[in-house]
């Protein structure tokens, strides 16, 4: 971290993992070509782990499968300050090693709970999410990065 006094402390690294609702995940993809890739996700603080799901096969399930290494990137929305010109935003990054989660009941589990935070924001209730698990649940992937370094930085845009 370059500009040491714009740094966020844990909880406000936290705070900006808990509000986002979407990330960037980046890894090393074909022809170690960089990869980036949009992706909703759960955050585990207690278990410093951010979980993904996605389908069983593809470019991404390829690539989190050729290097375990990966970084994921979320922002908040920005606030704009009175006087100044931009927006202020929050940003985080975290490093680490992405794992699989064991295929059946803890997949299931994983996804319902991933799935359970976008109620009322991308299903409408708790049966739409146990609808779309009984109907895709068996072709899901799901996985997790284990934390191994974050930083989070108050970023002005203007």
């Amino acid at each position: 971290m370059r500009r040491f006094r714009q740094e966020l402390p844990r909880e406000e690294c936290d705070e900006v993992l808990l509000d986002g609702m979407r990330g960037v995940m980046a890894f090393l993809g074909d022809d170690d070509y960089p990869y980036a890739v949009p992706l909703d996700y759960l955050y585990k603080p207690s278990e410093r782990r951010i979980y993904f799901h996605g389908a069983r096969g593809g470019h991404k399930v390829d690539a989190l499968r050729a290097h375990e290494k990966a970084s994921f990137c979320v922002m908040s929305e920005g606030t704009a300050t009175k006087g100044r010109f931009g927006l202020d935003m929050r940003s985080v990054i975290c490093f680490g090693r992405l794992h699989e989660v064991e295929p059946g009941a803890a997949t299931i589990e994983a996804v319902r709970e991933l799935g359970l935070r976008y109620v009322r924001r991308v299903y409408p209730n708790v049966a739409a999410v146990d609808e779309e698990l009984r109907q895709a649940g068996g072709r899901v992937l799901c996985y997790y990065l284990d934390i191994e370094h974050m930083t989070g930085k108050l970023v002005n845009e203007s």
